[in-house]
């Protein structure tokens, strides 16, 4: 496993748990308005080991009840499944971000019973979606594919879109709505500029439009929420 970081206590990142990140290392994807740029281009050198992670929790273990694993993308490692599994075997629940374009390792976890919440990312509609993401002619099948894996699974899930004024309208959105309708749990949430973008020009949209993209969500998904308002 590629870890790149490591944030010890979190009561943001797994909703219901006190919980630790690890940020994996490496993205298939491009979006200019990422905030973990550096994990996606791997520029720095930094690391943690697995060890490390696992002493952490075994020390901390009578107040986390839970690990995220994001990234980049947690997917592209070839070895995650294994290190979920040691994960589970400790006895912690774990949450799994993904971008959602590798259905087939998504559905091998969900089917093993890895995961106990995946935190999906939607980018944006599908007619924008190569440009969100940072690369021409992408094909959206395989995010397709995981939507309606984590619609029928079972698990615990829910899908989120970064809202930035450089990509997404409000007519965007609701297309976007529209697509991924039959979902129970979404979240908008506004851009914020981390300092580490791979687009610096990138900034978010007023409250105003959030509450409007909302609106127009809402037809689609009655529960669908803002995050960080």
């Amino acid at each position: 496993m590629l870890i790149k970081g490591f944030q010890k206590l979190t009561l943001l990142d797994f909703p219901g748990r006190t919980a630790c990140t690890v940020f994996t290392g490496g993205c298939n994807l491009r979006c200019p308005f990422c905030h973990n740029a550096l994990l996606v281009t791997g520029m720095d050198e930094d690391y943690f080991t697995e060890e490390e992670i696992f002493e952490h929790l075994e020390k901390r273990k009578n107040v986390l009840d839970g690990i995220a694993i994001t990234g980049g993308e947690p997917l592209l490692q070839k070895d995650i499944e294994r290190f979920l599994y040691e994960l589970k075997e400790t006895g912690i629940a774990v949450k799994l971000d993904t971008n959602g374009c590798y259905p087939e390792k998504l559905d091998g976890i969900l089917q093993l019973g890895l995961a106990d919440y995946v935190a999906m990312d939607i980018k944006n509609c599908p007619e924008k979606y190569g440009v969100t993401v940072g690369i021409e002619n992408f094909d959206i099948t395989p995010v397709e594919k995981s939507i309606e894996l984590l619609k029928n699974s079972g698990v615990e899930y829910e899908f989120r879109t970064t809202v930035t004024e450089n990509f997404h309208t409000v007519d965007d959105i609701e297309r976007l709505a529209q697509w991924i309708q039959g979902t129970e749990r979404y979240f908008l949430q506004n851009f914020v500029d981390s300092g580490m973008l791979i687009d610096s020009s990138c900034k978010g949209v007023s409250k105003a439009t959030m509450y409007e993209m909302l609106e127009k969500v809402k037809k689609y998904i009655p529960d669908a929420q803002i995050r960080g308002i």
